[in-house]
């Protein structure tokens, strides 16, 4: 197995029924995004317990030096915000008259929100090209885990909401709409008002709400 392998995560049988071809079939390719070590870190900044919102992505930035390991988020220093990801930023501040300062998302993660691609490689310049590559696999297993007890998950778009049937039990939180991109937000993204629900769902389990704006103040 993989030394990647996230340990939280490694009982998946992803880790050794695909990984190894897909490893295989990405060795010597040049130019894959996010860098290796960061294919896994969404898994790695939220281990199975801790998780209590789910964000599902498509695949990573194709643009070298965006992509992170973690959905929607980039490296601190990106400008500008790739177009989706400042859209989800005029949602919050919609919601909540703040955003936060850059498009490191890795605060949320620290707050048990899981921010996981449908796919984990993209080759540079090339969006979707890995999405056939059996990536899929592992984001089934992952929802069906987390469907363990109630979670609250945001399935933004056709294709994040074609996972839901892997999400069992009726008691989570299952929020969908149009996906925040440029083509698709004005049809349903602006106005859903999803970072404000989660919170109410959380605070009406009795859990604290995510900070979804200033990182600071976690």
């Amino acid at each position: 197995m993989s030394a990647l392998v996230p340990p939280n995560w490694a009982h998946l049988p992803f880790f050794t029924e695909d990984l190894p071809r897909i490893d295989a079939s990405l060795s010597g390719v040049a130019d894959v995004l996010p860098p290796e070590h960061q294919r896994f870190a969404a898994l790695e900044a939220a281990a199975p317990d801790d998780v209590r919102v789910v964000i599902l992505g498509q695949d990573p930035y194709p643009t070298p030096g965006h992509a992170h390991g973690l959905a929607f988020s980039v490296e601190p220093d990106v400008r500008p915000l790739p177009r989706s990801l400042g859209n989800i930023f005029k949602e919050l501040d919609a919601e909540f008259g703040a955003v936060p300062p850059n498009g490191d998302l890795r605060f949320w993660a620290a707050q048990g929100v899981l921010l996981l691609n449908t796919a984990l490689s993209v080759p540079a310049r090339n969006a979707g090209a890995h999405a056939r590559l059996g990536w899929s696999k592992l984001t089934s297993q992952v929802l069906e885990t987390l469907s363990e007890r109630p979670r609250a998950f945001i399935l933004w778009g056709n294709h994040a909401q074609s996972f839901a049937k892997h999400i069992h039990g009726d008691e989570h939180l299952v929020l969908t709409s149009a996906h925040p991109s440029p083509l698709s937000a004005r049809r349903g993204f602006f106005g859903s008002r999803p970072f404000s629900r989660v919170n109410e769902w959380l605070n009406a389990r009795g859990e604290p709400p995510i900070n979804w704006t200033t990182p600071e103040a976690r």
